[in-house]
């Protein structure tokens, strides 16, 4: 850049305020074999790297709204509270220095002759400034850019070869069609194999999360296999027909649709100075094997080999394994979470609960019920004991004063056991018991049975002509109702279900609003509003 103190009288009178230019030693790009200082990166990592990005970022926003000069009092009122006049000014000097920004005397408010002498610069981005902050953003764009499984691109694969199986099969087909399907077929699916690339790289970072971030990845794992299997189910059925059209392209059809764009793309291409007469033919052959590794790319892509899957192939196993690995992440997450032990925490939690006791009494209930202060009735005891338990029951909430002592074995006192050693004894069999436990399921399985048959006539009925019900029926009554109320539309509104075992359909009509019922049970009378109700068998 050059000096405007070199140029300007006005300027070389304040040739002062700018800051000396490091050494040019670390930055440099290379055009047409020469070695040019290139120093509109050296910003990024110099000490008040932040202010200048922050300050580069204002040049290029107000350039993009067609503000072509800002002064230094523009700049600090765009970067807002906390940066110093006196910052700024530094700041755009060094810039300016670097060859980011462009100083020029500002004259135009000059009013006195002190004004004319006192240093007043107008800054503008310059042409190597606005290149290096395009350079950053698109970089942090690449780097913070996320990976999409792209379902359109799918379809858009499928639409541009389903329209170039026709020019293939032609004798003469338009040379021009062919570039734009073809070309557009490309940038589609470098597209679609990017981002898949990107979204499966960054979806192993995303499975990787912090016990503090649990909430937020469950509700992350949810979209997120969902978003997986709407895709897996696009891709198998895409794929599908994508492989079948590149198998009635592959070969003579597609060779000549790309022999007509390489020779289209050779006719193109703007002719050198040192060209030479075969150049023609030499870019006809490049094009040509531009165009070849781009068929061969989308060939692999979505038709593999034998010992070489296909790339498509290998992506739905990664995304079925992704689905894998959110779902044990959650089981890992849910058993760190459960086996995780906080003594300090826990007993925090019993200090509020003690805090809002409303009486002593309760807070000694909570006491006996957080620490285990009960009477030891589950200890094993001798004979003599039990059969005095079973003549006078003792409850759980007696004291120990004044609770009958309790009879321990001397061994259990002694040595901690109450088994002798030696052989353990002999399995019990429990015959007795389980014939008992069968009688038992046998009348209750008879007496279902028989309430099922008193209820489910398959006819519809008045809740009043009912009459008296015995208890297992009323018991099975009150089951179904409750089932079917639960999932009434409106007080009105007639219902019509299935029990959830599906053995009974259940239609019930309410009748009018003044009618009664009445069930005479063994428990009592139940009344209410009477009801047209028609169960039904579906098992009989």
């Amino acid at each position: 850049m050059v000096d405007p103190a070199a140029s300007d009288p006005i300027a070389r009178h304040h040739s002062v305020h700018f800051i000396q230019r490091p050494p040019l030693v670390s930055y440099s790009f290379y055009r047409t074999g020469l070695a040019v200082p290139f120093t509109a990166f050296a910003h990024i990592n110099a000490e008040k790297s932040v202010l200048y990005r922050r300050i580069m970022a204002v040049f290029a926003d107000a350039k993009a709204h067609f503000i072509v000069h800002l002064r230094p009092e523009d700049v600090a009122e765009r970067l807002g509270e906390g940066v110093a006049a006196e910052e700024v000014q530094a700041a755009l000097g060094q810039l300016a220095n670097w060859g980011n920004l462009q100083a020029e005397p500002d004259t135009s408010r000059v009013t006195s002759v002190e004004d004319f002498y006192r240093a007043r610069f107008l800054y503008q981005i310059t042409r190597e400034g606005e290149a290096a902050e395009q350079a950053l953003r698109t970089f942090e764009e690449v780097l913070g850019r996320r990976g999409a499984l792209q379902s359109v691109a799918l379809e858009e694969i499928r639409t541009h070869m389903r329209a170039l199986l026709p020019l293939a099969q032609d004798g003469g087909p338009d040379s021009g069609r062919v570039t734009l399907l073809l070309r557009d077929l490309s940038r589609v699916f470098a597209d679609l194999a990017e981002n898949a690339r990107a979204f499966m790289a960054g979806l192993g970072r995303s499975i990787d999360l912090r016990e503090g971030e649990r909430e937020a990845f469950l509700l992350y794992k949810e979209r997120l296999i969902d978003y997986l299997e709407r895709f897996l189910g696009e891709l198998v059925v895409a794929a599908a027909e994508i492989n079948a059209l590149i198998r009635q392209l592959d070969g003579p059809p597609i060779e000549r649709l790309l022999r007509i764009v390489a020779e289209r793309d050779a006719r193109d291409a703007a002719p050198d100075l040192e060209a030479r007469e075969d150049d023609g033919g030499r870019e006809f052959e490049r094009a040509l094997a531009n165009w070849r590794a781009h068929w061969e790319g989308l060939t692999r892509w979505f038709v593999g080999s034998a010992g070489h899957p296909s790339q498509e192939a290998l992506l739905r196993s990664r995304a079925r394994k992704a689905i894998t690995q959110l779902m044990e992440t959650v089981v890992r997450l849910n058993e760190r979470r459960l086996g995780r032990s906080d003594r300090s925490a826990d007993f925090r939690v019993l200090a509020r609960w003690f805090a809002e006791c409303e009486d002593d009494a309760d807070a000694h209930r909570l006491w006996r019920a957080a620490f285990g202060l009960a009477p030891a009735r589950h200890l094993t005891v001798d004979p003599q004991t039990l059969a005095a338990w079973e003549e006078r029951p003792v409850p759980a909430g007696t004291p120990w004063a004044a609770a009958p002592p309790l009879a321990v074995s001397p061994r259990l006192r002694a040595t901690g056991r109450f088994q002798r050693r030696g052989a353990p004894a002999k399995v019990r069999r429990h015959r007795e018991e389980k014939a008992e436990l069968g009688r038992q399921i046998a009348r209750e399985a008879e007496q279902t049975r028989r309430a099922r048959a008193r209820l489910a006539t398959g006819k519809p009925t008045r809740l009043s002509e009912f009459g008296e019900l015995d208890a297992d029926s009323f018991g099975l009554f009150l089951r179904l109702l409750g089932e079917v109320l639960s999932s009434a539309a409106g007080p009105e509104a007639p219902i019509e279900t299935v029990t959830g075992d599906g053995s009974l359909r259940v239609v019930l009509e309410p009748l009018e609003a003044d009618s009664e019922a009445a069930l005479v049970t063994p428990l009592g009378t139940l009344r209410g509003r009477d009801y047209r109700i028609c169960i039904t068998d579906l098992e009989g």
